[in-house]
């Protein structure tokens, strides 16, 4: 039973990887037939994710072989299924059918059309079967695929010389992390003599236990993964590929930045359990991700373009999420993940109209940044928003500081409150007032009730283990506060500013990212021997 049920959990993303081996000049001969193809393959996908998580709910999570290779046991084929995988199936499969059926109709007329959905059908299925993997090497097996599948969809448009610049530049930062990740596998089988999911979990709790003297070879398996994910999630130094590879029609950006980016994520969240035994590793975690989400925030708000703008909203989020794994808040990070995607998925396929809201936002937050009662507004914002927070704790009888990251977290959560009914006071209209207490209301109760749920599910599925004090816990957290409190006073406060000489010169450099891509830049035009192309 265990073995059907297996089979039906990987199915989907066999299907849909077998999409990748149709010619080009068939798939494009028959266009057609590939339209109905993708539509039919991506929405199967996601009633069969809904279909095996009902499943999971009755049957508890499975750990099955499925085949192995003779005489290499830890070469083998299977399915780790349990209630961290299947939000993740569900999550993927629901955006990627989506956007497939959104990239019928908006490559309508492309005579590359065929070809472009099978690379859309493989990278979703590569996708999904790096999320049920059963070990560490079909997990780095299904990402090297969807890195192959995401290359070819980000150079769709050859006539575009920028859009081969970013993506050859994408691909140079990929194999950067490929290497990483092989590194983190064989220091992994050395030190664990496994590849399987279940027993590296099993001989991680053995060695927490135990004083292990190969705590170096645990250190540099940390730190490998944690470059891994860094490089997969638009991490700071590695980010700038993410805002260029824009070029790529839009279908690639959303399924990128609601699907693939967060392979990253899911990989330390998946070996959280493993991680845990690196303080030190999590730790630089936390901080790039500190950093990341402090550049990203910055850079966001002088981006004219939508499209960069919501690359760099993304370098952002992912950041955020990289500090919440790296202060130990997995529960935290994979409801950030469910809603990010959510959220980015809509928002590129909608781009248009995000434009045109974006621009009434900032419209409406700069005249209500404008009177001399803001003092009274933001302190009526800050205690509004203390109460809010500290009611909603006390209702789900939630002691913040006994959570992983509690402090640092809702620190981010209170800023964000603040924001939100900041804006809605300042206006200075009692029923807008009263709305947006009650909208912060809702937000602060859906928040941590959905965080109850995703940390009830893990804590029954996944190895749970406490997250040992790393010597630079102090300094992480003085950098988290310092980046998000930086955040809310640029976003908040910059505009009564913007006179100013050094201000206008700050922006030009922020709308530049500061140029930290320059490296990777020129490390492009050595390799392909090309000059530094301009967007």
């Amino acid at each position: 039973m265990d073995s059907l049920f297996a089979w039906t959990i990987t199915a989907p993303a066999l299907m849909l990887m077998a999409a990748g081996l149709i010619p080009r000049d068939w798939a494009n001969a028959h266009i057609d037939f590939m339209r109905q193809l993708a539509k039919t393959l991506s929405v199967a996908a996601a009633a069969l994710a809904v279909v095996v998580s009902v499943w999971l709910a009755f049957g508890g999570p499975i750990d099955v072989r499925l085949g192995v290779v003779p005489g290499l046991p830890a070469l083998n084929f299977g399915v780790y299924f349990d209630d961290l995988a299947a939000i993740m199936l569900l999550l993927i499969s629901f955006i990627g059918a989506v956007i497939c059926r959104y990239a019928v109709r908006y490559l309508d007329g492309d005579r590359e059309q065929g070809q472009f959905l099978c690379w859309m059908l493989f990278t979703l299925g590569a996708v999904l079967l790096l999320v049920t993997s059963r070990n560490l090497l079909q997990f780095a097996t299904a990402w090297l695929f969807a890195d192959l599948g995401l290359h070819e969809l980000l150079c769709h448009h050859r006539h575009r010389s920028w859009a081969l610049w970013a993506a050859r530049k994408k691909l140079l930062i990929s194999l950067l992390g490929n290497v990483f990740l092989i590194a983190a596998l064989a220091v992994t089988y050395v030190t664990f003599g496994s590849f399987d999911y279940a027993e590296l979990f099993a001989k991680a709790v053995t060695l927490r236990e135990q004083s292990a003297p190969n705590s170096m070879m645990v250190w540099a398996i940390g730190s490998l993964f944690v470059l891994a994910a860094m490089t997969k999630s638009a991490q700071f130094p590695f980010h700038s590929w993410l805002p260029d590879t824009m070029e790529a029609p839009t279908p690639v950006s959303a399924l990128m930045h609601a699907g693939i980016i967060n392979a990253g994520g899911f990989l330390v969240i998946r070996l959280s359990p493993l991680l845990v035994l690196s303080p030190a590793a999590l730790s630089l975690l936390a901080i790039i991700g500190a950093i990341t989400a402090l550049l990203g925030g910055v850079v966001m708000l002088s981006q004219t373009s939508v499209k960069r703008s919501l690359a760099f909203s993304t370098i952002a989020q992912m950041g955020f999420m990289m500090l919440q794994c790296g202060l130990g808040g997995f529960s935290a990070a994979l409801l950030h993940i469910v809603a990010h995607s959510l959220y980015k998925a809509h928002a590129f396929l909608s781009s248009g109209s995000v434009l045109e809201q974006a621009a009434r936002t900032q419209l409406t937050q700069a005249r209500a940044r404008g009177g001399r009662a803001v003092l009274v507004t933001d302190i009526l914002a800050v205690g509004g928003a203390v109460a809010i927070l500290g009611l909603t704790l006390a209702c789900f009888g939630i002691k913040i500081t006994e959570k992983p990251g509690g402090i640092v977290l809702g620190f981010v959560l209170l800023l964000a409150l603040t924001n939100l009914l900041s804006t809605f006071l300042a206006t200075r209209v009692w029923n807008l007032s009263l709305l947006g207490f009650a909208a912060a209301a809702v937000v602060a109760f859906a928040y941590f009730a959905s965080f109850e749920i995703i940390d009830s599910l893990l804590a029954a599925t996944m190895s749970r283990q406490p997250l040992e004090r790393s010597l630079l816990d102090r300094e992480v957290q003085v950098v988290a506060v310092a980046s998000f409190l930086a955040i809310f006073i640029v976003q908040n406060f910059i505009q009564n500013f913007s006179h100013m000489g050094w201000v206008q010169v700050f922006y030009v450099h922020a709308n530049n990212g500061f140029y930290l891509d320059i490296p990777f830049r020129r490390l492009t035009g050595w390799i392909y021997g090309q000059p530094a192309a301009v967007s």
